[in-house]
């Protein structure tokens, strides 16, 4: 591999941290043969899970801090637990983080939009870029001041960016796109970018959680799916300064993995595990986690009754307050934030928080019933 420069990258990591020391090992490796190494983040790497939620994505930094990450874009999910708490984040990286696309109260990029990296003379420009979905994805008061470039105005962002990066003489322009190709996310999907864009040459996708090394037009366009389902590989000709080849390294039982970093991520599960792992029911069914079809998304299921019940069951506890009769009392839970099935058996703490791991609160208003409808 001497003579090549190797990206690694993710997406979607949604707290799967044991991953990360695949992704270290997985480095290593490429440079033991010679090759020098970008290590990549397409965004969703702060909500999912316990281990990273449970300090509001805060584990999840020091993760990326420990794998030896360079790069990443941010995901809709870094904005779960706001802006202020993002920024907070982020200063314990020790990775770089662009977006171009997000505008912060004043007008201005709220983040770098870009970022060059000279490799012994090759020049690869890397581009972050976010979904607008963020904007209704993630809490409106914790984002407030924020506004994202969408459509047209998302593709001029990040075309401003190639062309700087052009001017400047980057020789390799990747995107990291955190922008998905699921039709309900047009025209702001990372095709519908590509078909934008000039003097890009590869896009590093992330949000729809697909896994793919191309588009379904052939588009450059490579994603690696959720928790480390796959690490994604690009390897770049240092000579030609040409992308070469890209692939999906799937991730197995067996796959190597870094010793130290593993190590780090255990004790997180470890401290994890103690404080949420005690037993304190059982499920004699399967709770439907699934999105669609027949899913929590487009379908009444028995884990969203459950969810809405148990929040019926709570508001009655506190009957002096209704000004309306018990039989009046409607639960509305958004399916997307139901993120995971439970299996028959022994249910604990975490197992709830996989379920649920978006730490919403339930909140009471009156309404009408025309308004409901």
């Amino acid at each position: 591999m001497a003579g090549k420069t190797v990206i690694v990258h993710s997406n979607d990591v949604h707290g799967a941290i044991a991953g990360y020391a695949n992704i270290a090992a997985l480095a290593a490796e490429y440079e033991s043969q010679g090759a020098k190494v970008i290590v990549a983040d397409a965004g969703d790497f702060s909500q999912g899970k316990v281990e990273v939620s449970s300090n509001k994505g805060l584990n999840a930094v020091k993760m990326m801090n420990a794998a030896g990450y360079d790069i990443a874009t941010l995901g809709n999910h870094e904005f779960d637990y706001g802006y202020a708490q993002l920024k907070e984040n982020l200063k314990e990286a020790t990775f770089s983080t662009i977006c171009c696309n997000i505008l912060d109260e004043n007008g201005k990029p709220a983040f770098e939009g870009s970022k060059v990296f000279d490799i012994d003379g090759l020049k690869i420009g890397f581009i972050g870029v976010n979904t607008p979905e963020s904007q209704t994805k993630a809490n409106p008061a914790l984002i407030k001041g924020l506004t994202w470039l969408a459509g047209a105005d998302m593709v001029k962002a990040v075309q401003a960016e190639a062309d700087k990066l052009k001017a400047d003489g980057t020789d390799v322009i990747v995107v990291l796109s955190h922008l998905g190709v699921d039709s309900e996310s047009e025209p702001n999907r990372s095709t519908d970018l590509w078909a934008g864009l000039t003097g890009v040459d590869f896009i590093i996708d992330g949000h729809s959680h697909s896994v793919m090394e191309k588009g379904d037009n052939n588009e450059p366009i490579q994603s690696t799916g959720t928790a480390f389902a796959s690490i994604g590989v690009i390897v770049i000709d240092d000579a030609t300064k040409k992308i070469e080849s890209n692939s999906l390294f799937e991730i197995k039982e067996d796959t190597a993995k870094d010793a130290t970093v593993a190590a780090a991520a255990q004790k997180i599960i470890d401290r994890i595990d103690k404080e949420y792992g005690a037993v304190f029911a059982k499920s004699e069914v399967v709770l439907n986690g699934a999105k669609a079809p027949n899913g929590n998304r487009d379908s009444e299921t028995n884990n969203g009754d459950l969810i809405t019940d148990a929040m019926v069951w709570k508001i009655l506890q506190d009957k002096e307050s209704l000004t309306v009769d018990a039989d009046h009392v409607v639960a509305v839970t958004n399916g997307g934030g139901i993120r995971k099935a439970i299996n028959p058996g022994d249910l604990t703490k975490k197992s709830i928080n996989e379920v649920l791991p978006f730490g919403n609160t339930v909140v009471t208003i009156y309404i009408t019933g025309a308004e409901l409808l």
